[in-house]
């Protein structure tokens, strides 16, 4: 066991004040001296003949000011030779942001394809507590929106906060998504990677990295894709404030999702709704485990009690000392 600070920063601000404080009590302070007229025959029958007592009274003192320290700076114990058994995978989520993304497909839940593909996004994530995960968002455009990140708190702000417009969504550049997303894996060391691939669209044509180059790169890069279709053959709807609901045509390239998972190794998944879309992320979630040693996990365990109850026992002791083995200090 190894004793760690979570918050080191607290001894970096809060030790030099405290060491110009002790320096200005031993050396500067002055303690003021009173004088009376019947003071050396008290003296004669004090029961305080110890010359050290003060000087035992600080230290003691100075002990529980430094154990508060600790305690501001969160003290645990590390057990360094713990191995932790995990698992590790490296994701990619790559997910489309096209104007077509607005449309809704469920008349019982009539959020936007885009709402419920964040939402399950984030279901997602939490359950992959241990594997570092990216974000990468394309339209017309294509942007990495998250590196690889074990913060799952910050990487589930930022997919939670994806909004349509962010960058333009006049166009569908599916090829060149797969290509970023596998870029963004293709330095790592993981025994396993893999992208998940949402769209609800057919790919723009001509694009910079067209779907054929980005399954090359995959297979290059040892990343398997994960593809899902959200929305169905008959198109979406979407609510117009004066018109109604409208629906609207929007097709899903059915044969090239599937092309992309099985000659990378993946597997295409169809979600017509919210249900389907959970059940697909389910369903990846239960095919993408590996269980490992590691050494990078360790075991911590709080030091908190230890310190307090340090404190507490030598502010006793002081109390015990100053009213029975040297009263009137």
């Amino acid at each position: 066991m190894v004793l760690h600070v979570l918050y080191p920063n607290v001894l970096y601000i809060l030790s030099p004040v405290l060491l110009i404080a002790l320096v200005y009590r031993l050396f500067f302070y002055k303690t003021p001296v009173y004088r009376f007229p019947l003071g050396k025959t008290v003296a004669q029958f004090s029961k305080v003949h110890h010359k050290h007592h003060k000087k035992i009274h600080f230290f003691m003192r100075v002990v529980s000011l430094v154990g508060l320290l600790f305690l501001i700076a969160r003290p645990v114990w590390v057990d360094e030779h713990s191995n932790v058994t995990t698992h590790g995978i490296d994701i990619v989520l790559a997910i489309d942001v096209s104007e077509s993304m607005m449309l809704f497909d469920d008349f019982k839940d009539r959020r936007s394809r885009i709402e419920v593909a964040k939402q399950e996004a984030v279901r997602f994530i939490e359950k992959r507590t241990d594997d570092p995960i990216g974000v990468v968002l394309f339209g017309r455009e294509v942007i990495s929106r998250c590196p690889l990140t074990l913060d799952k708190h910050i990487l589930k702000q930022i997919v939670g906060s994806i909004e349509l417009g962010e960058i333009s969504g006049q166009g569908t550049f599916l090829g060149t998504g797969l290509a970023m997303a596998v870029n963004r894996l293709r330095s790592s060391k993981s025994k396993s990677k893999i992208v998940v691939l949402l769209s609800d669209g057919e790919p723009t044509v001509p694009e910079t990295v067209d779907p054929d180059q980005a399954i090359k790169l995959a297979k290059q890069f040892g990343v398997k894709v994960y593809t899902i279709g959200i929305g169905n053959e008959r198109g979406g709807f979407v609510e117009h404030p004066l018109m109604g609901i409208q629906q609207v045509n929007s097709r899903i390239n059915v044969d090239l999702l599937q092309k992309i998972a099985t000659q990378t190794g993946g597997v295409f998944l169809r979600a017509n709704n919210s249900k389907e879309l959970r059940a697909a992320y389910n369903h990846i979630d239960r095919l993408e485990k590996t269980e490992y040693e590691t050494n990078v996990f360790h075991r911590y365990y709080e030091a908190f009690l230890t310190f307090v109850w340090i404190i507490l026992a030598l502010l006793a002791l002081e109390l015990f000392l100053r009213l029975f083995i040297w009263p009137g200090v």
